[in-house]
């Protein structure tokens, strides 16, 4: 896994625990090219983290905002690139 990929790190913030936000979010990722995880953290908020080519990663994220838009209050990014660290797409509880 030592292949360079466009990596990024999403908050959210708002209503989204306990409302299967992250659940919907690997049903979301599916439809795209990336691999990456979802969790929860203990202060409330949602953390993804996606990598894989930087327009599909791109259009994931963007994705999983308007899917879940009604939830999100606020969102923090971060982006770079880096080894590939990940298998597909999960959700870790």
């Amino acid at each position: 896994m030592s292949e360079k990929v466009f990596q990024i790190d999403c908050w959210f913030e708002g209503r989204v625990q306990g409302v299967g936000f992250r659940f919907q979010t690997v049903q979301v990722a599916k439809g795209f090219e990336v691999g990456g995880t979802v969790r929860n953290l203990s202060d409330g908020r949602v953390h993804l983290y996606a990598e894989g080519e930087e327009a599909e990663v791109e259009a994931f994220v963007e994705a999983v905002g308007r899917e879940l838009e009604s939830y999100i209050r606020k969102t923090e990014r971060r982006a770079g690139s880096g080894a590939r660290r990940c298998e597909g797409f999960r959700l870790i509880h």
